[in-house]
């Protein structure tokens, strides 16, 4: 029996391993975004926030969105987690500078995917809090969704959270650009025809989905302040 053969129950305990399940689950991660901008941009719909709140209530009380829900969270919790093994792991190989085996320097966005990465998962938690746990836990039934949203963005932190969300979802952008085409070559899907297609791809869809998301808050914004 090879080496290789006898390590593969293992793989997931190797470096390599650990960066199959960082582009995976990113990738995984990636494909839920455009679902989720899809259902937030109901929110621009002149209906009082009708097709919002129908929208919110399925995605509430759904038996099959409760299952993708778990796959979802379990997503960022093994993406994050091995993010977190990733970088110390570097940190721990390349203590003096920025400088991989190959002695080549760290790209800019490269450099800055941990911090980045921190920033978001703090945005993630405040994000849950005030709209997730807000509907499910603290005041059930109580409030609508849009009403939730609206109040959110005009007046939680005197209207300073609008502008965090902007602020997120520039770091997200930033965040994407570069997950987008590493997770394709840390699998191994390196092709001299496609990866240059797949980094245009990747640098449209990290400008695309942000500018969605926070369309949102400075739109609630600017009507909060009478501005259109």
């Amino acid at each position: 029996m090879s080496q290789t053969t006898a390590q593969s129950p293992f793989v997931l305990a190797t470096s390599l391993g650990r960066k199959y399940l960082m582009a995976l689950s990113g990738l995984f991660l990636i494909s839920f975004l455009p679902v989720h901008l899809a259902g937030n941009l109901l929110l621009f719909k002149s209906d009082g926030g009708a097709a919002f709140d129908a929208y919110s209530l399925f995605m509430s009380t759904s038996a099959l969105i409760r299952v993708l829900e778990v796959t979802l969270v379990l997503g960022f919790l093994v993406h994050i987690v091995d993010g977190i093994i990733l970088t110390m792991k570097n940190k721990a190989a390349r203590p003096i500078g920025y400088k991989g085996g190959s002695g080549k320097v760290q790209s800019f966005f490269s450099k800055f995917m941990a911090p980045t990465g921190m920033i978001i998962l703090i945005y993630l938690i405040i994000h849950i809090n005030s709209f997730t746990l807000k509907h499910r836990i603290y005041e059930v039934g109580n409030l609508k969704f849009y009403d939730t949203v609206k109040t959110a963005f005009e007046l939680q932190w005197g209207g300073f959270y609008a502008w965090f969300y902007v602020l997120a979802m520039l770091l997200l952008a930033f965040h994407l650009n570069h997950g987008f085409q590493s997770a394709f070559q840390s699998l191994g899907l390196n092709h001299k025809k496609y990866t240059p297609l797949i980094k245009k791809l990747g640098l449209l869809y990290s400008i695309a989905i942000p500018v969605g998301f926070a369309a949102i808050p400075i739109f609630f914004q600017l009507r909060y302040l009478r501005v259109i």
